[in-house]
């Protein structure tokens, strides 16, 4: 039986088609498995069931995200991806080169949603780019979350990537990401302008099949009436269990510390996938460019033989001292075989 949760309550578990039980059988399961009922004792680890830290490797490619439009389009394909699995999405970001989700479900469900995610990703960028089969292959890693201590930490880290990257926004505010749904309150001035219910529409209701598809990217049907969109994005307050991972820190004042200490380091002991950059990506990659055309007369990497490529990561490199994975990525290469060369 499918079981459509509607209660806020639930954690915001509404729009997830579940094949089990009743609503409140799921969030017992939930709330279980991820030992949110458990007594905080100080110094003590609370077992954590069934969660897991999805990234992509972002040393694989140069982009998978180039402009505004393919974040947007990027996160209103989270939503309809989701659609039919029973999977929850606890945080989440999308960066230019990669993307982390903290997930909770069956694995096997868990790892369907992202690499499915993946591929109509890549299909997105070849219809747009003519790149085909961008994504094939992309190396994709997860890590089981087995301790309320890491699961707080996966969280933070993956919210805190913006930061990590030199890019010029504070965690809450990067609009790629659920940070900006983090213990977020209305009714005060400073509120984001996605909070302001005048700003929230049913846009897609008078749309036919084809105008949905068309918008979203999907061949998924149309939702049922009630989803909030914000001009053509989908409010990701509808497919962010965010009212859970609030439950995580227990307090504002719990997150706000997790989101303080928080290290690559902590996720690197883990078997993360890591990229301190010294310089924005945004900037790096133009600086490429640049040095692309003043070293060979090209701008287009793919013209490049492997020689070159080094050449013109070492360049890159002594030029705006940024790091080896950095360089790596942004020259095609792999970073374990070059990372000596450079």
């Amino acid at each position: 039986m499918k079981i459509f949760i509607t209660s806020r309550s639930a954690g915001h578990l509404r729009r997830t088609d579940w094949s089990m039980g009743k609503s409140a059988d799921i969030l017992s399961s939930v709330e279980s498995d991820l030992g949110l009922n458990a007594q905080y004792v100080r110094g003590g680890l609370i077992p954590v069931r069934n969660c897991w830290h999805f990234h992509s490797d972002g040393n694989a490619v140069d982009a998978i995200f180039y402009d505004e439009e393919d974040f947007r389009s990027g996160m209103n394909r989270i939503y309809t991806v989701l659609q039919g699995r029973p999977v929850q999405i606890l945080a989440f970001v999308l960066m230019d080169t990669h993307f982390h989700f903290i997930l909770y479900g069956d694995l096997d469900d868990c790892r369907d949603f992202v690499q499915e995610y993946i591929r109509v990703t890549s299909h997105y960028i070849s219809r747009k780019y003519g790149e085909r089969g961008k994504l094939g292959g992309l190396p994709l890693s997860y890590q089981p979350i087995e301790d309320d201590s890491y699961l707080k930490t996966a969280i933070c880290y993956t919210l805190k990537n913006p930061v990590a990257a030199g890019l010029n926004f504070q965690a809450c505010d990067y609009p790629w990401s659920s940070a900006p749904l983090m213990f977020r309150r209305g009714g005060f001035w400073s509120e984001p302008a996605w909070m302001i219910a005048s700003n929230l529409n049913v846009r897609f209701n008078n749309m036919s099949s084809r105008e949905w598809c068309l918008t979203m990217h999907t061949r998924c049907r149309v939702p049922e009436s009630g989803l909030k969109m914000i001009g053509d994005l989908i409010f990701p307050g509808e497919y962010i269990a965010f009212q859970i991972a609030e439950k995580v820190f227990r307090s504002f004042k719990g997150f706000n510390y997790c989101m303080s200490k928080t290290k690559e380091s902590d996720v690197e002991e883990h078997g993360g996938i890591l990229s301190r950059l010294s310089i924005p990506m945004q900037e790096m990659r133009q600086h490429k460019i640049e040095m692309c055309q003043e070293f060979f007369g090209k701008s287009d990497l793919r013209s490049l033989s492997m020689e070159q490529r080094i050449k013109l990561a070492r360049g890159l490199k002594s030029r705006y001292g940024s790091s080896v994975k950095q360089i790596a990525r942004l020259c095609g290469l792999v970073y374990d075989e070059v990372k000596n060369l450079l």
